[in-house]
Parts: C-alpha cells; sequence; structure tokens
C-alpha cells in the first residue's frame, strides 16, 4: 500500500480518542493544557507544505499519550490532517518504521505531502525524553530477579504520570516535532 491509502484507511482523530480506554484521560490532560508556542512564520511554513500526517499508535502507550496531543495542537496550528492507525493492526507499515531496525516502538508520526511522499518521520521520543526514559530503565533490577515485575510496572507508572506532569516534556517534544518538520 501506498502512503496515501496508509492516511485514507486511518481513523479520525476524535473516532481514535473516543474508543480509548486506558490513557485517554492523561491525553486529553496534556490536550488541555499544552499552551502552543507562538510560533506564527513555523505554522504558516507548515501552512504552506500542506501536510498531512499518519499517526502508529496504540491507546497503552504512554509515550503516545503525551507526544499525541502536542502534535495534535501543532496540527491544528499548521492545517496538518492527521490519521491515526493502530500499530498492532497495521504491522505492514508498523515494520517500515522499526526504532534501531528492530523495535516496534511508537508513536510514529509519519509525514507526508499531497503527493503522499514521506517528507518526514517522527518518534518514539524526544531526545531528552528517551534519557529520562533510559536512566529509569537502567535502574531496573535483572530481568531475572525476583522483583523485575514489579519494578517495571512502578517504573511505568512514574513514567506516565511524569509525562502527564512535566511541562518540560511537553516543551522538547515540540521542539523536537518543530525540528523534524524544518527539515521536511
Amino acid at each position: 500500500m501506498t502512503l496515501n491509502q496508509w492516511f485514507e484507511k486511518g481513523m479520525q482523530v476524535d473516532t481514535y480518542i473516543e474508543s480509548m480506554e486506558k490513557n485517554k484521560e492523561g491525553l486529553l490532560h496534556v490536550y488541555d493544557n499544552f499552551p502552543l508556542p507562538e510560533d506564527e512564520a513555523f505554522h504558516q511554513e507548515l501552512k504552506n507544505k500542506n501536510l498531512r500526517a499518519i499517526v502508529l499508535t496504540e491507546d497503552w502507550c504512554g509515550d503516545a499519550m503525551v507526544n499525541m496531543p502536542i502534535l495534535l495542537r501543532l496540527s491544528e496550528a499548521s492545517d496538518i490532517e492527521v490519521r491515526v492507525l493502530l500499530r498492532d493492526q497495521n504491522l505492514e507499515l508498523m515494520d517500515q518504521y522499526l526504532t534501531n531496525g528492530k523495535s516496534r516502538s511508537i508513536p510514529i508520526f509519519i509525514f507526508i505531502d499531497e503527493s503522499g511522499n514521506e517528507v518526514a518521520k517522527w518518534g518514539p521520543r524526544a531526545q531528552k525524553v528517551q534519557q529520562f526514559v533510559d536512566e529509569a530503565s537502567n535502574a531496573l533490577p535483572d530481568k531475572e530477579a525476583a522483583d523485575y515485575k514489579e519494578k517495571f510496572s512502578e517504573m511505568i507508572m512514574f513514567m506516565n504520570k511524569s509525562f502527564r506532569e512535566n511541562t518540560d516534556f511537553w516543551d522538547e517534544i515540540y521542539k523536537s516535532l518543530k525540528q523534524t518538520l524544518q527539515h521536511a
């Protein structure tokens, strides 16, 4: 399938959000509280490019919970139409966007032009958010340790709380998206 076909297959954003069961509240919290930077020249530049975005995601993903609302705010200011595909139901596309060539990490934002050509790809995390995740992961006990599952669950809860509350992360995500799109 072409990227245009994948885009057409995707769900409208409102349909996706309505279907959410796990991270809907967190996503809406970030969406409602993220103040899009005053960046008219950049937003106009994006409008002129007539971009569209395909989002590969899943409701259970904390990274998607924090990244997607920032993309949505940017897309509203820049007239970027967004469509959503669930990663696990669209592995053919997901496997073209593996992180480090092996991981099905999400979210992935694929930006396409009017002809359906990929002009940029972003995801799954901004660099500073990745550093935070790496530090938290490195503090975990060995996977064979008796308390690994408990500590892993605690780490996920802590990370999701941080993603919902740490507005510095939100700013870093916006800056990272902007940097990617300026080179599109």
